[in-house]
């Protein structure tokens, strides 16, 4: 059977709202990187695990996939502006944004309703993504309503 049209496709799955976020690394010379990602998932309470893909064509996807952690931004509703900042490829997406260095170097986002830390356990090969599997090794949460994406566009809840 043939694949269902791509435009069909993004339709059908547009109607899956998703909460948003900004996954950060740090790239080879050291500094933070990131880009916005919909797709997380949890896989696994024992060990906890959690899944991500990252697009073969996207500025993280080296990072990501060399670096040995990985963090994960979830996004509070009035941060629609990062998402579209780290998701549009600026070269310096980090400039004039609040954020703050862990232990391990990661980027995490001012203002973002949790943070999760997480240790790159697994990368699968598959389409046009890499699915990234992460082992959750910390994190922390704060107060505030998530950023939702629904059908091509951001929502919030409420």
């Amino acid at each position: 059977m043939p694949d269902v049209d791509q435009a069909v496709f993004r339709q059908l799955l547009g109607r899956f709202a998703t909460g948003v976020t900004v996954l950060t690394t740090t790239g080879p010379d050291g500094a933070p990187v990131g880009m916005t990602a919909n797709s997380l998932a949890s896989v696994s309470l024992d060990p906890p695990l959690l899944s991500v893909c990252v697009d073969r064509a996207a500025g993280l996807y080296v990072p990501i996939g060399t670096a040995s952690h990985f963090a994960v931004n979830i996004l509070a509703e009035h941060q629609e502006e990062l998402s579209r900042r780290f998701a549009a490829g600026e070269a310096a997406p980090f400039a004039g944004v609040g954020y703050h260095l862990n232990e391990r170097g990661l980027a995490l986002l001012d203002g973002a309703i949790a943070h999760i830390e997480c240790a790159r356990h697994a990368l699968h090969p598959t389409g046009d993504h890499d699915i990234v599997i992460g082992r959750v090794i910390g994190g922390a949460t704060g107060d505030g309503r998530p950023l939702v994406y629904y059908r091509g566009g951001y929502a919030s809840l409420g």
